[in-house]
């Protein structure tokens, strides 16, 4: 009885996973109409599209913590394309994604990155770091805060990939106060890998703000701090029990 159960359990999943990728393709679609058509109002459009998903998707946002108003780069872990909606549903400010060309580079679906001038890089160019200097600048001029993954890519959600120095580079030749974030839960939402999704919590804890000035080590640190963090908060969800 028992494996029937998870049998059917496992089938539900990866419907809804199927659902969760059709309507999120659609849904992104739209949006990225709606933000070409009306430029100066791509930041609500973005919130109300994450807060929409929230519904269809079928999961709550819990936060812990709050956003900084002196950050100007914004670093957490990544594990599922829900890191982005959940982040987009709740922090105050404009986030400006760093994005990897591969995505700008998606037909139709790239626009996600052009349309809200978000920057997008490509990491086996050396010349890519020089336009993501200029290009933050210029966002963090407008009022906007750089969003960015350190370890590069998603991983398990379990712990940290190693951080890549894009992020350590940007804070430290623009001089930004950083923020680091940690999520938890997003990937058991929707895994795009194994294209499965439930119902649930996505957690988002805040720490507190860094100033690189402050001390030398401070990547390094932040790395240690956010795996740390990451370690307590899976041991007190209850997914990961």
């Amino acid at each position: 009885m028992e494996k029937l159960d998870g049998l059917k359990m496992k089938i539900l999943s990866k419907i809804r996973g199927l659902y969760t990728i059709i309507e999120f393709v659609v849904t992104v679609l739209i949006v990225i109409v709606l933000m070409y058509i009306f430029p100066k109002s791509t930041h609500p459009i973005r919130r109300v599209w994450a807060l929409l998903q929230t519904y269809l998707m079928g999961f709550n946002i819990k936060q812990t913590g709050t956003a900084s108003s002196e950050a100007k780069l914004l670093v957490m872990n990544h594990q599922s394309l829900i890191d982005i909606v959940a982040l987009e549903r709740i922090y105050p400010k404009n986030l400006c994604w760093i994005a990897k060309k591969e995505i700008k580079d998606i037909p139709l679906f790239g626009h996600i990155v052009n349309a809200p001038k978000m920057i997008d890089i490509d990491r086996k160019d050396k010349r890519s770091i020089i336009k993501m200097l200029k290009l933050s600048k210029e966002r963090t001029e407008e009022g906007r805060v750089i969003a960015m993954f350190p370890e590069g890519t998603r991983g398990s959600g379990e712990t940290l990939l190693p951080f890549q120095s894009g992020a350590k580079i940007l804070a430290e030749k623009l001089d930004f106060i950083v923020q680091p974030a940690i999520i938890v839960g997003a990937r058991y939402i929707f895994d795009s890998k194994n294209l499965d999704a439930h119902s649930g919590d996505v957690h988002i804890i805040y720490l507190d703000p860094i100033n690189p000035k402050d001390d030398e080590n401070w990547y390094k640190n932040l790395e240690k701090n956010m795996q740390e963090r990451l370690e307590i908060e899976l041991a007190n969800h209850p997914r990961y029990r």
